[in-house]
């Protein structure tokens, strides 16, 4: 059996993988050593330009349909709530998805191995991967089935997401530094009967176990997100909901009527030292693992897949020398370890004990979150870091030029003028031009030539306004994000952009 892609591994960043590269016109086989897909959920946050990113393949309306609107954060010190923190619509003039959706990951699975399955393809289950060597033109695995025979399958690349004990991580020996919280942290699906949740988050910051609470679809239904510490973080393994201490749960006010379903897990700080090992990759949790501080973890794993699948798409379909793949660690690398410091750095804050940590988490703290509740330009600022949507690539091989607020390596920035949104034709998952008022004669040929797609918006104040420069030439990449800035509009620089990278359109299209 031989594939361009195998994906070992089939949580959200394997199928999101999968899903993007089939779609690409990309030969997958994935599998995932699990009989079934999870039935519990540690990640619940769905961050803004997750959901951009899910409209290139009309993903979003059904997690959105399906989730509840995080409307705001409330901070609870001493049995009071302290502060406050609207998000609501905190990004409406940001993004089409002003929020931050809770959705939980098993749901979110179920999605993508049903828009997957829809594609004509299926998770492989109870299939291992044992392990594999690289070829001069190919990889050659080695999997297990669950009744014990093993056979061996030919693939173009393997994709390793398959998690914090990765055997493609182990395989190509790339470590895996950093540390290991000493808290256990756990999750448990809960009824409550309390005061309305009021579809906001609420976070208990007094020295008892931390503890955030979570709505979900459902007037009294709530994941709690929380960690045990100390002696009984010793026994982990044995743990059960009524080893939470009931005081964090108390000081919220909440009356905790079924458990569904209580699991606990270890949470570790780590980055890969290599995204990339010749034809092997590493992704999502395989890469980089983190506290759920912020609901990060899964949405940039997602991210690093469809970064990941367009340039794998344009190699195995020859629109691009194998080069343009080591710009994939050369992305995502930077982010994964400036994420885990900063998470870890936040969750030392609300995690510490004594009586200055203790003091800094409950009075300092909502006193920040109260300044920043006020001030529109802090409240933009912390939706775009929250929601990815400051991500930017602007020191990559693939970024270049620049105009006004918009560099090469940018997310394009959204806006909608009139019935005309400028995000409408990004479905298109492939390289394409925007221009922002007129476009040149010799650029409109340039275009319908060489087969990428031109899109043209007569000039509206709202593009102004969203940081767009009037008739500057913009050339997105498939993945949404800016590569070329070019203020002087001229085609020779697009056709000099293309050829020193040696790449091409996906597909030919004709203006």
């Amino acid at each position: 059996m031989r594939s361009d892609v195998l994906i070992v591994g089939a949580g959200p960043t394997g199928l999101v993988l999968a899903l993007w590269l089939t779609r690409l016109g990309v030969n997958v086989q994935i599998i995932d050593k699990a009989a079934a897909p999870g039935t519990t959920s540690r990640a619940l946050a769905v961050q803004a330009r997750t959901l951009e990113l899910y409209q290139q393949l009309e993903l979003a309306d059904t997690l959105v349909a399906g989730g509840v609107h995080g409307s705001g954060v409330n901070l609870w010190a001493r049995g009071e709530k302290v502060a406050h923190l609207p998000i609501a619509n905190i990004g409406e003039d940001l993004t089409p998805f002003p929020f931050m959706l809770v959705f939980p990951q098993d749901q979110h699975e179920r999605v993508l191995i049903e828009r997957l399955a829809a594609a004509g393809v299926r998770v492989q289950r109870e299939v291992e991967l044992l392990d594999f060597s690289e070829q001069s033109d190919h990889v050659l695995a080695r999997l297990r089935h669950a009744d014990g025979s093993e056979h061996s399958v030919e693939a173009t690349y393997i994709a390793g997401c398959d998690g914090a004990r990765s055997q493609v991580r182990q395989q190509i020996g790339s470590g895996f530094p950093g540390g290991t919280y000493p808290q256990v942290f756990y999750v448990a699906d809960v009824e409550v009967s309390s005061p309305a949740l009021g579809g906001e988050v609420h976070i208990d910051l007094d020295e008892a176990d931390f503890l955030a609470v979570f709505p979900l679809a459902g007037a009294h239904h709530a994941r709690l997100v929380g960690t045990v510490r100390g002696e009984r973080a010793e026994r982990a393994e044995n743990l059960g909901f009524d080893d939470v201490s009931d005081q964090a749960i108390k000081h919220l006010h909440l009356v905790v009527d079924k458990v569904h379903w209580f699991s606990t897990y270890r949470v570790h700080h780590r980055v890969t030292e290599h995204f990339r090992h010749g034809r092997a990759f590493l992704l999502g949790d395989a890469a980089h693992i983190h506290s759920p501080v912020g609901g990060q973890g899964m949405n940039t794993g997602i991210g690093d897949a469809i970064n990941l699948a367009w340039k794998l798409a344009s190699v195995v379909r020859g629109c691009a020398p194998d080069r343009l793949l080591d710009s994939y660690e050369a992305e995502r690398i930077g982010f994964a370890r400036k994420l885990v410091h900063t998470t870890d750095r936040v969750f030392s804050l609300v995690s510490a004990e004594g009586r200055w940590a203790d003091l800094v988490r409950t009075r300092l703290a909502p006193t920040l979150v109260g300044v920043l509740s006020r001030s529109a330009t802090a409240r933009a600022f912390l939706f775009g870091t929250v929601s990815q949507l400051n991500l930017n690539y602007r020191g990559s091989a693939l970024s270049q030029g620049a105009a006004g607020h918009v560099h090469g390596g940018d997310r394009l920035p959204w806006a909608v003028a009139g019935y005309e949104d400028n995000f409408a034709s990004l479905a298109q998952l492939d390289w394409q031009v925007h221009v922002y008022g007129a476009a040149q004669p010799g650029l409109i040929d340039f275009c319908k030539g060489f087969g990428v797609a031109l899109q043209q918006f007569d000039w509206q104040p709202e593009y102004q306004a969203a940081g767009l420069v009037q008739n500057v030439v913009y050339l997105l990449r498939p993945d949404t994000y800016v590569a070329l800035v070019d203020p002087t509009s001229n085609w020779e620089t697009l056709d000099r952009y293309f050829s020193a990278r040696g790449l091409k359109p996906l597909e030919r299209r004709h203006a």
